[in-house]
């Protein structure tokens, strides 16, 4: 059966972002954005979401046409729904950091279950026949954290070329990177991959391929202070081994502590970064107050390396017709 590419999925769909788009960054309140191409659309799966209106006890879904105008898709999967959640005996809950992939038709959706302190923190799956779900949660965790590991973060990668799917997940606590390979039902773990620990890693891993070259990027830093940053390294294989490549995403004076980020594809071949920030001048953290989310290009240089990502603000063409990279 077909595995359904999840982020770079676009290449046949027409989508009304070719050409000269602007985003009017930022485009709305909410954290750890995963973004994917379905129909013309972007759609972004955030923590939070445009004033305030998800909390930590459900997720919810965005889409957008123009990168300024952004439709509600409705609740995707509340806590409450969520069988398990209370098996380990903690006082209290929160579901953070989605993820999204489909395959044959149906679209699972990955997710992060706190605190880690005093019982270990879970990542669980739950399915929809359509995008904004309403989705079924599988009935157990996918993986369960330990004293040394932080199961958090989950992002799942379909390597074309093997046909093998890849769940990765990991950081904060012990800024530990795990990968599991996933039976193709999505929801059960076939075997878990060793991987070394790329550097610079905290938290968020996201992989993303283009022209044979696997790109692994990740949070480095704490997630509330200036040092939060987006870093990255390459592969001949979503597997490794990794060859680290430097930061592409930083504070500048203006935008402190961009990270947990996606990469999503457009039809014409060009890339954006999506990610979230808080907007405010350096200054002594922690921060505080509504994390944001922004869009903005990505380019390549031509040995394949990620040129250094400058952070826009309202306005600015992140999908211009310049030439592509």
């Amino acid at each position: 059966m077909k595995l359904l590419r999840t982020l770079a999925a676009a290449g046949a769909l027409a989508l009304t972002l070719a050409g000269t788009v602007t985003a009017r960054n930022p485009q709305f309140q909410g954290a750890d954005p995963h973004a994917v191409m379905i129909g013309r659309e972007l759609w972004v799966f955030p923590t939070g979401g445009p004033g305030g209106s998800w909390a930590a006890d459900r997720f919810g879904a965005f889409s957008s046409r123009d990168l300024k105008t952004w439709r509600p898709r409705g609740e995707l999967i509340r806590r409450d729904q969520i069988g398990w959640i209370k098996d380990d005996g903690a006082p209290e809950h929160f579901l953070w950091a989605p993820g999204i992939a489909t395959r044959n038709g149906k679209y699972y959706l990955y997710y992060s279950v706190g605190p880690q302190n005093p019982t270990p923190s879970r990542i669980g799956v739950a399915v929809a026949d359509r995008p904004a779900g309403p989705y079924r949660d599988s009935g157990r965790p996918l993986i369960t954290g330990d004293k040394g590991f932080e199961a958090i973060d989950p992002m799942v990668f379909p390597d074309r070329r093997s046909g093998k799917i890849y769940l990765y997940a990991g950081g904060s606590a012990g800024s530990t990177l795990r990968v599991w390979e996933l039976k193709p039902d999505m929801v059960t773990v076939a075997r878990e991959v060793k991987v070394p620990n790329p550097p610079q890693f905290t938290e968020g891993p996201f992989m993303h391929e283009r022209n044979g070259v696997y790109y692994l990027s990740y949070s480095h830093g704490r997630f509330n202070g200036p040092d939060y940053s987006v870093h990255y390294a390459t592969a001949p294989s979503p597997i490794g081994p990794w060859r680290y490549r430097g930061a592409i995403l930083t504070s500048d004076d203006r935008h402190q502590g961009p990270g947990h980020h996606s990469f999503v594809k457009t039809p014409d071949g060009r890339w954006l970064i999506v990610y979230h920030r808080w907007d405010r001048a350096p200054g002594p953290g922690p921060f505080q107050g509504e994390r944001v989310v922004a869009i903005d290009r990505i380019t390549y240089a031509p040995d394949g390396t990620i040129r250094p990502v400058r952070m826009t603000d309202a306005d600015a063409p992140v999908l211009a017709s310049a030439r592509r990279r």
